[in-house]
This record gives structure tokens, sequence and C-alpha cells, in this order.
């Protein structure tokens, strides 16, 4: 997920997620069976990092590069413009300083800056160490194209977050060789990984987007370890005051990855890594292959918190699926030099933030109340995003563009309200038999890690694999922005919808509309049936029951207004043509209007509650 996204929650849903929020898509090399572990030991022309975290200074991480037998085609070294599952422009080569090659003499050899990530090294095949120092994101401000926190680098003096991209680039043509890396660090420092380490200190990879889809976290940490489903699951945590500890984390997430279990039936990888970096701006997670990471605010622990981290972590342990094992070949071969969209976003991040939250809600984790809550406020968020002119699919191929950026928050509202109701369109066609989760299982053994679908032709492969009535579904829904049916749709498992629904309770209020003008709080508008008590247009307010407004705002009038009780009366001090005037007026009531309302319909009919309930035990 990124880092818009998480903000944008933080305000609307708590959070959500994610939301929640990113994909890291998983490469060509990767095997499900060993997915957790890189070879025992790296080939020896492997390429040899040293990053050194002792020397701190500049807030820049120094690397060094060994290497030996460069051709003119390794000539270019390349640094990352963009890394799966981020959506966004990195173009890490503005972070770095004094970039120099030298050869076994210590001599430098020269190196020309062709583009904004690419160095060109005169003479390659007597480079036998490459040095420089790299800025880390965090700290070091750009013009434009903020690289996402949980995406970036953190350089401090108790920790370190470093993501590959952010530091390590590769040799042209070399991007398919194997990697070892060894951080410098202080001695005290845990670090958290989903790489291996051989008895040297390297951390191994297999290849350059192994190692991409590793990210490191180093310092002063706390740890814990369980197992689900015969999968090792690790947390590494960095609480900036101590607030939050690994294992508060995992007796929080311990229902959510068992329910996680039950829902995929069998986890598709033997190891996975939940990295934590709770600091003081909340921004984000991204997941990866084997692990993921989170750059949340610090809070004291709570319930509350509990649940806003397992919401969050549900959505990125869903992606061992998709894209792990159901992604297209633009994510399996990936171009690090040139940001290459795919359409499938709907599939990647939509149908993963449903899925993080219905498995909570089959597995009881979830009521179905909190379930259609979460509904509510996702239509409400899709609401304030909706453009017409943007589609899931247009969404998804503008992503790397300025307009596409804007709208990319939306993919994790609408396109898990789009999986949901495609979903339910499974389950209705298939009599309850079989809905999207079933064919997401489907489709991760007909693909898997190693199998790539094709982008242009994955439409028409889903719907074989399922109804000609979902090509229809696709083209309304996820290639045309049309509303959503949600309706219709929610009305075939018995589920109400309204986008606006008025309660029988009764609110009390003033019966006044206020507004600013010159620094005083005067009457704009008032209820007609106040006429008679004597308020006049214009009237400035100065108290309320004698209560003297200290600020004139509308927030202070409303907070004690909001305290009336109905069927009863209340002063309000005036001044008017300079003299002072106490009205009493009678306190007005109105009924509370909710938006984009799901709840259960009382009058559903036997199949629509058959369909429900097909729906909510759909395990």
């Amino acid at each position: 997920m990124n880092i818009r996204l998480y903000a944008l929650c933080t305000v609307l849903l708590w959070y959500c997620a994610s939301p929640n929020l990113l994909a890291q898509k998983a490469s060509k090399q990767v095997k499900s069976a060993q997915a957790a572990s890189v070879v025992a030991a790296a080939p020896a022309t492997a390429l040899l990092y040293e990053v050194n975290l002792n020397d701190r200074s500049d807030d820049t991480f120094k690397v060094r590069l060994l290497v030996s037998g460069l051709k003119a085609a390794n000539a270019v070294y390349q640094f990352a413009s963009t890394a799966p599952g981020t959506y966004q422009v990195m173009d890490i080569g503005r972070f770095v300083r004094k970039f120099q090659a030298f050869d076994e003499k210590g001599k430098e050899i020269p190196c020309d800056h062709i583009s904004v990530n690419q160095w060109k090294i005169k003479q390659p095949e007597k480079v036998v160490e490459i040095r420089y120092a790299v800025a880390e994101t965090f700290d070091t401000p750009v013009p434009r194209d903020e690289i996402f926190r949980m995406c970036g680098s953190s350089l401090e003096d108790d920790h370190a977050l470093f993501n590959v991209q952010t530091a390590i680039g590769f040799p042209s043509g070399m991007q398919a060789t194997p990697l070892k890396i060894k951080f410098l660090r202080p001695s005290a420092w845990k670090i958290g990984t989903a790489m291996e380490q051989d008895s040297a200190g390297y951390f191994l990879a297999k290849n350059y987007d192994y190692a991409v889809d590793s990210p490191v976290l180093m310092g002063r940490l706390t740890a814990a370890r369980t197992t689900v489903k015969n999968t090792a699951v690790e947390i590494y945590t960095y609480s900036k005051t101590d607030q939050i500890s690994s294992e508060q984390l995992l007796s929080s997430m311990s229902k959510m990855l068992a329910s996680a279990g039950e829902f995929l039936v069998e986890l598709p990888v033997k190891r996975y890594t939940f990295l934590f970096h709770l600091e003081d701006t909340p921004a984000g997670a991204w997941e990866h292959s084997y692990s993921s990471e989170y750059v949340l605010e610090e809070r004291p622990y709570s319930p509350e918190y509990g649940q806003y981290i397992t919401d969050i972590a549900a959505h990125e342990f869903f992606h061992v699926v998709t894209p792990l094992n159901i992604h297209s070949e633009i994510i399996e071969h990936f171009d690090f030099v040139k940001p290459t969209p795919s359409e499938h976003l709907w599939l990647y991040e939509g149908t993963t933030e449903w899925a993080a939250h219905v498995m909570q809600l089959r597995s009881g984790l979830k009521s179905l109340d909190q379930y259609l809550a979460d509904l509510s406020q996702k239509t409400l968020v899709d609401q304030n995003y909706f453009d017409r002119a943007y589609s899931l699919s247009k969404l998804s191929m503008t992503c790397y563009s300025d307009s596409g950026q804007k709208q990319y928050g939306n993919i994790y509202y609408r396109g898990a309200l789009v999986a949901g109701m495609l979903d339910i369109r499974l389950l209705e066609l298939s009599g309850g038999k079989r809905g999207l989760r079933e064919v997401i299982q489907e489709l991760a053994k007909k693909y898997g890690p190693e199998k790539s679908f094709a982008e242009k032709d994955f439409f028409n492969e889903f719907v074989k694999m399922t109804y000609p009535e979902i090509a229809d579904f696709f083209e309304q829904y996820v290639k045309r922005a049309n509303p959503l049916p949600l309706r219709e749709y929610y009305a075939k498992i018995g589920i109400a919808y309204n986008e606006r629904k008025f309660s029988d309770s009764l609110l009390p209020e003033a019966g006044l509309k206020t507004r600013l003008r010159e620094g005083k709080l005067v009457v704009a508008d008032f209820r007609e049936n106040l006429a008679p008590s004597g308020i006049q247009l214009d009237d400035e307010i100065r108290a309320v029951n004698g209560q003297v407004l200290t600020s004139a705002d509308n927030k202070t009038f409303a907070s004690i207004t909001a305290k009336f009780s109905p069927t009863t009366t209340y002063t309000l001090t005036v001044a008017r043509s300079g003299k002072e005037l106490t009205l009493t007026l009678p306190v007005q009531t109105r009924r509370e209007e909710r938006q984009y309302v799901f709840e259960i319909s009382p009058q559903a009919y036997h199949r629509q509650v058959m369909l429900r309930t097909a729906w909510l035990k759909n395990l």
C-alpha cells in the first residue's frame, strides 16, 4: 500500500488500510517450495556489496561493490527508476553522492553521469570496486516524486530501514546475477529480513529482483515468532520510545494469521517476516513476496491500535497469493529502468483489500456489522475520489503519472468494492458453491510463482474459468468507470444499501446557521418557527445559556449546542444595533442522517438468505 492511502485512511477510517496500502511482485526465478530461503551459497560470480552503517555521517549509506570480469555490456551502473509495487517514480539516482570506480591498484577510473539513474564506466573491464554514498530518503528533501516512506530508507543512531533499491543498483546486463550483501553495523543491532545469511555474514539474494523483494530492518528491535500452517512467521519491531513490542503485535495478529491460514487453506511460503517501523509519522505499508514492512505512527498499545495494525497486516499478508502466485509478465520481468504499468491492479490490490476483511468476517474475527461499516467507509472514500474519466483500468495504466497518482489511492476502495461485487456475482452464478476465493485459489494453482499470465489475455482467461456473464462485469466495472450498482448486488444476499438514510432518533440542535463576519459569529439563517422568539439575521452571538463564547467560531458554538436536551429551551445572548439582548428559543430537533448504509434487510427472501449464508461461511 502506499503512503497516500494510509494518510487518507487515518482520517476516514481510523485508517484502513491501507490502506493499504502496495504490492511487491515476485520474479520468475522464485520457486514456491523454496520461497523463504535462498541457495546456501551464492556462486563465486556473485556481486559482493558492503553497506557501512557504522559511519552514519551526512545521513548517507556508504556502499562498496566488489566485482571482476565486467565487460562492455556491463559498463552502465543502473539505479532503480521505480520498484515493483510502488507505482511511483523513484529515481534513486537523485540521492547518489560521489559515484566512483577503481582498478586493482586503487586508481580511479573515469565515469560519466549519463542520466538521472545511470553512470557509465569508461573502462569496465578494469574495475574491481565501485564506491558511492547514497542519501537516506526519509530526511532528504526532493522537489517532486517524494518516495513513500515504507518504500524508502532511514538511517539513525539506533536503527536503519533499508530497502535495497534505495541504495543498491547493478551493472547493466546483471539484473539476474546473484548478490551477497554485508551490513557493517553496531554489534548490538538486531536484524530482520527474509534473506538468509551465510557463515561470513553476507545476506544472500539469487538476483536483484529478490534483493529488492527483501527489505531489511536493523537496530534496537524486539522480535517474536510463531508458526501458521507450517509456515514460520517472524515479527521485528522498531518502536521509537519502546511503547510497542513484537510480542504485543503478535498477540494482536495471531487470530488474523490463523484466519488467513484457513482462508487460503495452504500458505504458499515456508517463512514470512513482518517488519514494523513505528516512529512519529504515519505512512503506510509495502508488501513483498516473503515479507512486508510497515512505517506507522507509534502509539501506546491498546486493543484499538492492535486492530488497526491487524487490518493493515491482513492486507499485506494476503499478497502471498497475489501477486506472488498470480501475476502478469510485466510483473515477472520487472523493468527497473523504465516504469511499466500493469492493467491488473484491481487484482493485485483491490482483490487483496477485499480478502483482508472478508477473511476476518468469515472466521468470526469481525462481526457482520463491523464488515458492513467497512463497506460504508470504502463507499464514502470512493465517492470522494470518483471520476467518470478514471476506470480501474485507466487508474492502473496511468499510475506513474501525476494525474494517475491523484486517483491511485482509490484502488484500495473502489477496487475492494468491485472485488466484493465480483464475489457475490460468482456465488450467485454457481448457486453459492464458488466465489472469488475459490477462483483465486484455482488461478494460483494454474499459474504460481514461476508462471505468469499474459497481460492482455487475463480478462478472457478469467471468464473462461468462470461464466460468460463475467465478461460484461469486467467491461462495466473494471474497464469502464460506471457507477457501482451496490444496491442491486447486495440485495442478492439480503443486505439493503441506502445512499442516505434518516434514523428514527431525534438529535437536538439550535436551529441556527452561523457564519463569521469580521471576526464575529453572526446568525446567517434560522428555522422559521424561531421567528416569534425575536431572533434576527446578522445578530452577533455572544453567549449561549449564559456561557460566553470565548472563541468566535462555529466549532465552539456547535460544541455547546450539541449538549442541548430535546423539548427544552435555551437562551441566546446577542448584540444588535449596539445593544445586548437575551432571547429564549425552543430547542430544535432533526433526524440523524447516515450515508452509504449497508444493513441486513428485514424483507429478504429465502433465496437471498440462502446466498447470504453461503457468502458468510464460504470457507
